[in-house]
């Protein structure tokens, strides 16, 4: 799965751990994505992955 949201494009962050030591490791954050049916601009329905603040927002009309 692409780890994007279908309206917002919020995707997979990158950054560093950094623990008491301040010794840098890589890591990720992923984006809180969620498999939902909704209405496109045509109006069909399509199954896409949206991340959770675009749903609470209201930026999805779901089907």
């Amino acid at each position: 799965m692409a780890r994007k949201c279908y309206v917002t494009g919020i995707g997979t962050k990158s950054g560093n751990n950094r623990p008491h030591s301040l010794k840098a490791t890589r890591r990720k954050w992923k984006a809180n994505l969620q498999k939902v049916r909704i209405k496109d601009a045509d109006g069909k329905i399509k199954r896409v992955y949206v991340s959770t603040r675009a749903l609470r927002s209201g930026l999805v009309e779901r089907a």
